[in-house]
């Protein structure tokens, strides 16, 4: 950032403590210009003074040294007019404060601490919603101010462990990940070391992919091309320096499905249909993976979203068939928001692209309620919702009406699919909210939901 102070530079310590000069038209300060070269007479003095060096006054009147000597007047902050500010200052000399609704929701968790199943031996991660709202613009804050620092450095990480990941039943790509995975094979760190080469575990039987021809090339291929599990993504993320994706914008959705938690850099070669996600050209791979392993990388991080499934849990007094004396809106932002017996979590995801509610194959559409930390936003009657990323936003987002959205901006976009009147339009929320979407008790049908295209 640039400074507005201004710093001279001392050409000679014992010279006189002013230069003056005048000032050309043509922006130089030098020697006195005569009349005839149209110079203007008025001459410009800069005085640095040594006893006062914070000084920064310019005078066109000679020099004084008793005006020199005379030290600036202090003079005490004058109290304010603002409103604001003489209400702030009178609260904080006596020392009372009373607190807002606003600053007493930012400490309070964002939704129920309901028990969440586990498996056992593994650490039960802290979900998002759980945190409170300052611990969650907090958060927020500091990975922007993280992206922007990434931004403008170059990272030289250390590869060894390199994870290919390509589309599983498509034989051409995986001719092509052989390819890749052969030339990594044959190549060698910057400390001199050779890489370590994972692949999809149903590589091993693939009759293109033909890792036995492969390894009989070397007898140090057979321990350097390894296999990965969707179990070994999920519970040792940290085994892996970089991704290579091979393929479209769904092979890099896929790998951020596979690593819910932590994801390695990921460096995307566009071999599919569209290429939103894909920088990289295929062709040119040996070059560019040479250059980036030897050189660093930029990183670029993105917004992902964890979605929790909560389901309804059963009252004693609920009948088999009848629900409709449960309001849901009271149960989240009413009186009942407190009763942690009216949901409980049924799982959770992170997802980078979007969450999509439908209608599914119910030929009505959808009654969808929508909630925003603690206040009701409204009902959509249409065929569904999407809840989309600023990287989704070119996605499902897009076909639905929404609004573009450059993948820096720290927002969450709501889409209607399809509404049945123009009363609810596309909307941009902030990433700090935590958005609640339900379906009505005395809703006609249910709904049906996706993530990131997955687990619907």
């Amino acid at each position: 950032m640039a400074s507005n102070h201004l710093h001279p530079i001392a050409a000679d310590t014992d010279s006189a403590d002013r230069k003056i000069g005048e000032y050309q038209p043509d922006g130089d300060f030098g020697g006195s210009s005569s009349d005839d070269e149209g110079g203007i007479h008025d001459q410009l003095e800069v005085v640095f003074d040594k006893q006062e060096a914070q000084r920064r006054r310019a005078s066109l009147a000679h020099d004084d040294a008793s005006e020199r000597k005379s030290k600036r007047p202090s003079q005490q902050r004058q109290g304010t007019s603002c409103f604001v500010h003489s209400l702030l200052e009178e609260k904080s000399k006596s020392g009372h404060w009373s607190p807002s609704a606003e600053g007493m929701l930012a400490n309070r968790p964002a939704d129920k601490d309901t028990p969440t199943p586990h498996d056992e031996g593994e650490t039960r991660q802290t979900q998002s919603r759980l945190l409170t709202k300052k611990q969650l613009s907090d958060m927020a804050f500091g990975i922007r101010e993280l992206s922007k620092k990434l931004g403008h450095l170059r990272l030289l990480l250390k590869v060894r462990n390199v994870f290919l990941l390509t589309k599983a039943h498509d034989q051409t790509l995986i001719a092509k990940t052989r390819d890749v995975a052969e030339w990594l094979l044959r190549q060698k760190n910057v400390d001199g070391q050779s890489y370590r080469v994972w692949v999809e575990d149903t590589m091993r039987d693939n009759k293109t992919f033909d890792a036995s021809s492969l390894t009989s090339q070397d007898e140090t291929y057979k321990d350097r091309l390894r296999y990965w599990t969707d179990e070994l993504c999920r519970r040792k993320p940290h085994t892996f320096e970089i991704i290579l994706a091979l393929g479209g914008d769904g092979t890099v959705l896929y790998a951020s499905w596979l690593f819910q938690r932590i994801v390695p850099p990921v460096m995307s070669f566009a071999l599919g249909s569209l290429g939103f996600l894909t920088k990289f050209d295929y062709e040119q791979y040996p070059r560019i993976l040479t250059k980036a392993f030897s050189d660093g990388v930029t990183v670029s991080l993105r917004l992902r979203f964890e979605a929790t499934i909560m389901r309804s849990r059963r009252r004693e007094d609920d009948s088999d068939s009848d629900h409709t004396s449960r309001d849901l809106a009271e149960e989240l932002v009413g009186d009942g928001s407190a009763d942690v017996n009216t949901h409980a979590p049924s799982g959770s995801h992170t997802i980078l692209n979007d969450i999509v509610l439908d209608r599914g194959p119910n030929p009505t559409m959808s009654s969808i309620e929508i909630f925003g930390d603690e206040e009701h936003f409204t009902t959509v009657q249409a065929d569904g919702v999407c809840v989309a990323t600023p990287t989704g936003s070119t996605a499902y987002n897009l076909a639905a009406g929404g609004s573009l959205c450059h993948p820096d901006n720290p927002v969450i976009l709501v889409t209607a699919i399809a509404p049945h009147t123009l009363s609810f339009r596309p909307i941009i929320l902030p990433d700090t909210i935590v958005l609640r979407i339900g379906v009505p008790y005395d809703a006609r049908a249910s709904c049906w939901t996706s993530f990131d295209g997955k687990e619907r």
